[in-house]
């Protein structure tokens, strides 16, 4: 069962010529057609409502005012795009017929329009039937162009969709259309908002602004807009200083106070100088003329509503509101329409109002200049023209329709009936659609998802949303011989998201607009960061410095980074990361060349050495220092240990890490070894003291000593390197550079090896500081001591020396207490003996150290240690207890000697011959 619904002409009133007597009244403009395509547009810009009383309490539509010159051009393309496919063979005979219908940008009367375009076919009431299933119904039209407003259009799509009549807008860019699920036979021509608003926000960032001002129509289109632009904003970090929402409809008896509101309000924010405005041109209108009152100079980026807007670039002082950029939808070409408005004064106006209505426009305003001529006509109501019309001739103007053609709006148009005629045509290949009812609008629907245009060299089609993925020109308004020009700028990609410029000129127009500022803070320089205040909005902040090693190198950073690793530094205020110096104690290094030298004398001098001592071989000063193999063998250690000082320098590798202490270490420890072993044998031969003798002949073994004590270092070291072997480590201590150096893996293992050596080194103090009272000639226990002593203050002095420094020159501190101690064991060991050598060959015989020791030992025995004293008082004698510690040999002499007499050695209660001394001289020299 159907309900019919009739559709009523609502009455102004019965006298009037634009009053609507009957449903046909209602029409703008028709043509019949095999096929008939509706048309939704919004030729005036307000509806007209009684001033006592704005707010309707009849059902009533009311007359309009406010003619739209851009809007009825849209109304001619669509009849050009028509009336060129009926002449063409798209449609293989079958023609197109239309009803165009004004909205007047109100969306009750854009539903009046819609219910017509629902009701049943060759209905003589108009009537729309109310049915569960509309898949066989057959309505008035076939499919929808328009409407011009997204707001207009969302109303009309729900309605339409109820028959899932296909509507295409060329003018209708709220992003929410694209929704197929609320608006499922909703198509556009245009791009939706989203692009459009990325494409302003990218112009913004670009231009390096982010503090600006954003005005909108009161109505779902620009709420939508300016919510789909804050979004984009947001996420490129521009903020919204205010936001400024004018009433959608002019009538509204608070727009002309809100306008003044806005202006006030950017007048206001001085450091607001970008000022976005998403509005119908007649509310750009308005606006701009009361911003030129203020003296308003800002930049305004125009949305696609009015961008090319040919009324307002006319305005008298547009040129002092400052620049106007603007973003329209891609022109096409369309001289075949600019051909059919030259004619237009030529066709019929019986089926067309608008046509009619402008017509006696331009009589009624003939008279007055271009701007003042194009103000007249949308200041002109229905009304009104009424009574202008009188004793009125007609006036035909050819230049003023061409001159406000906006050929963006033009070309969606005409892509629009064209989508729709290609639809059609696919659905015509195997009916007969001069039939209306061989197919229903739903079948249209399916097939305008398919449809691939070619205009030119491009393809357009339909996405998935219904939207056309068409670009954008960017208008640049210039003034020129005093004039406003509307210049194409530049084209964006959506697709892309970029700017494509024709030529340079062009382009510096472009940049150009960063001169301007508009921003909330001054931009922050590279090396600067933001350091947010207390404002609400994050473009209000201080510019403060990056910190050490962080960096910023591009203007309004929000952070500094941080250089990515420690081998880079930045100083405060930094635009980038340096990369650390690298220290070490190079070869070039003059410090380490003073030491290489020194380290190279110490060989020269061990060479020299072992040459005077392998010239001298069979001298008793040679045999004195234990024979050429245990001076070879010192000799070499002290060599081993002046090249160890080598690794030191240079970058330091693992391998040099690991070999310089252990190479230190165990020669270091050889060479104390022999030396320990020197100063046993020299205490051994010249200690008088039984006890001492005893102990020494026990522990003297000179090739197991000295094998024992150097591998127990030996082993020392080689669990140091096993288990906590040295590494190369990099020092970052230093802020601007890196220090190689050598990490000895373990503080502990190091100070075993030092303290190893330093406790063989105190034990051969102790032996030699005992034997310190030798022969003048041959005192090497002496000199043993005093090398003993060197060495004990080097690494005394070393040990807070090491432990304070640091940097590239700390190896050269360990050189440098490795070259005094070993300089201080060296000199002290040989040098006395090669001066002998040299300088005093004379006392370098055997005879003479015969004497010398023969001496000495006469002293000795004639000062012995008194062990027990006993004094006889009566024979005014005493005696004394002597013990003779000589028992380096077998054959030693042992026993007590009584002193009768002053100077006269006994043995035994027996005088002790002059000639015994001399052979005990005789073999402490050859036991040592």
């Amino acid at each position: 069962m159907a309900f019919i619904f009739l559709i009523p002409c609502f009455v102004i009133g019965t006298d009037m010529a634009f009053s609507c007597q009957n449903a046909e009244d209602f029409v703008g403009a028709s043509s019949p057609g095999d096929i008939v395509i509706g048309g939704l547009f919004a030729v005036h810009s307000e509806m007209l409502h009684p001033k006592e009383d704005p707010i309707p309490i009849k059902p009533v539509i009311q007359n309009c005012a406010g003619f739209e010159i851009q809007v009825f051009l849209q109304t001619l393309a669509m009849i050009h795009a028509i009336e060129t496919i009926n002449n063409s063979t798209l449609l293989s005979g079958v023609t197109l017929g239309y009803e165009i219908y004004d909205t007047c940008a109100e969306v009750t009367k854009a539903m009046a329009s819609a219910l017509r375009f629902l009701s049943k076919f060759n209905s003589s009431e108009d009537a729309v039937e109310f049915k569960c299933n509309y898949s066989d119904y057959i309505p008035r039209i076939k499919a929808v162009t328009g409407a011009t407003y997204s707001e207009v259009s969302m109303a009309v799509s729900r309605l339409l969709a109820l028959q899932l009549i296909p509507q295409v807008s060329p003018a209708s860019s709220a992003e929410i259309l694209s929704d197929k699920i609320r608006f499922p036979s909703f198509f556009r021509t245009i791009p939706n908002d989203f692009h459009q608003t990325r494409a302003m926000t990218h112009l913004i960032c670009e231009s390096g602004w982010n503090w600006i001002g954003v005005i909108a129509t009161d109505d779902d289109n620009g709420r939508f807009a300016l919510e789909s632009f804050g979004v984009q904003a947001m996420a490129n970090n521009v903020c919204i200083a205010f936001k400024e929402m004018l009433p959608a409809y002019l009538s509204d008896s608070t727009f002309h106070t809100k306008v003044d509101h806005a202006v006030e309000k950017i007048v206001k924010e001085t450091r607001v100088n970008v000022i976005v405005v998403f509005m119908r041109q007649f509310h750009v209108l308005k606006l701009f003329k009361k911003a030129i009152e203020r003296n308003v100079n800002k930049i305004w980026i125009a949305s696609d509503n009015w961008s090319a807007a040919v009324k307002i670039s006319t305005i008298p002082n547009i040129q002092q509101l400052g620049t106007i950029v603007g973003f329209g939808f891609k022109s096409g070409d369309i001289s075949s329409f600019q051909d059919f408005l030259r004619n237009l004064h030529e066709k019929p106006t019986e089926n067309n109002k608008f046509l009619r209505e402008y017509i006696t426009l331009m009589s009624v305003c003939a008279h007055l200049e271009y701007h003042d001529f194009q103000t007249c006509i949308s200041n002109q109501s229905q009304d009104d023209l009424l009574e202008n019309t009188e004793n009125k001739h007609q006036v035909w103007r050819h230049d003023f329709l061409n001159a406000n053609i906006e050929p963006g709006f033009i070309q969606s148009t005409r892509l629009a009936v064209y989508a729709i005629a290609h639809a059609i045509k696919r659905q015509c290949k195997d009916r007969n659609c001069k039939n209306p009812s061989a197919f229903t609008p739903w079948e249209l629907l399916e097939e305008l998802k398919k449809v691939i245009i070619i205009d030119g060299n491009k393809e357009f089609k339909f996405d998935s949303n219904g939207d056309m993925s068409t670009s954008y020109d960017v208008f640049l308004w210039k003034e020129i011989d005093g004039h406003m020009e509307i210049t194409t700028m530049a084209e964006y990609d959506p697709e892309k998201g970029v700017f494509i410029f024709e030529d340079e000129e062009k382009k510096r127009y472009f940049l150009d607009l960063k001169k301007v500022q508009s921003t909330c803070s001054q931009h922050c320089r590279p090396g600067q960061m933001k350091k947010v205040t207390e404002s609400p909005h994050t473009c209000c902040y201080e510019c403060v410095y990056c910190p050490e090693n962080h960096y910023s190198n591009q203007t309004d950073m929000d952070y500094c980074y941080r250089c990515n690793n420690k081998t880079y530094w930045a100083p405060i205020n930094s635009t980038t990361c340096y990369r650390k110096t690298i220290y070490f104690l190079a070869w070039t290094d003059w410090f380490a060349v003073f030491l290489l030298l020194l380290s190279a004398f110490g060989v020269v001098l061990v060479l020299s050495i072992c040459v005077i001592f392998t010239k001298n071989l069979n001298t008793p000063v040679v045999k004195a220092s234990g024979g050429l193999t245990v001076c070879y063998i010192i000799l070499f250690s002290h060599f081993l240990i002046f090249l160890s000082t080598i690794f030191f320098i240079d970058v330091p590798t693992d391998f040099k890490c690991k070999t310089r202490q252990a190479l230190f270490g165990i020669s270091f420890t050889l060479c104390i070894s022999c030396i320990l072993i020197k100063s046993l044998k020299i205490l051994l031969a010249f200690s008088f003291d039984p006890k001492l003798q005893n102990f020494l002949k026990c522990v003297y073994k000179p090739i197991p000593a000295v094998v024992a004590c150097t591998g127990i270092q030996v082993i020392i070291c080689t669990f140091w390197l096993i288990f906590r072997t040295p590494y190369v480590n990099q020092n970052f201590s230093i802020p601007k550079a890196i220090i190689l150096e050598c990490n000895e893996g373990s503080v502990v293992a190091f100070g075993i090896m030092l303290g190893y050596i330093a406790a063989l080194a105190f034990i051969c103090f102790i032996f030699a500081f005992k034997g310190r009272k030798l022969p003048e000639n041959y005192n090497e226990a002496k000199f043993i001591t005093f090398g003993m002593l060197i060495y004990f203050i080097a690494w005394i002095v070393f040990i807070p020396v090491h432990a304070t420094t640091f940097g590239k020159y700390l190896p050269a501190v360990e050189i440098i207490v490795v070259l005094i101690s070993n300089y201080g064991i060296l000199c002290c060991t040989f040098l006395p003996k090669c001066y002998i050598i040299i300088y005093k060959q004379e006392t370098n015989t055997k005879s003479a150290f015969l004497k010398m020791v023969y001496t000495y030992s006469t002293k000795s025995a004639g000062s012995v240690a008194v062990s027990q004293v006993s004094l006889d008082s009566k024979s005014s004698s005493f005696r004394a207890t002597v013990s003779d510690s000589s028992k380096t040999e077998k054959n030693s002499v042992n026993g007590n000697c009584h002193f009768q007499v002053p100077g006269q050695p006994l043995i035994q209660g027996k005088v002790f011959p002059k000639n015994a001394v001399r052979t005990i001289a005789r073999k402490r020299v050859s036991s040592i």
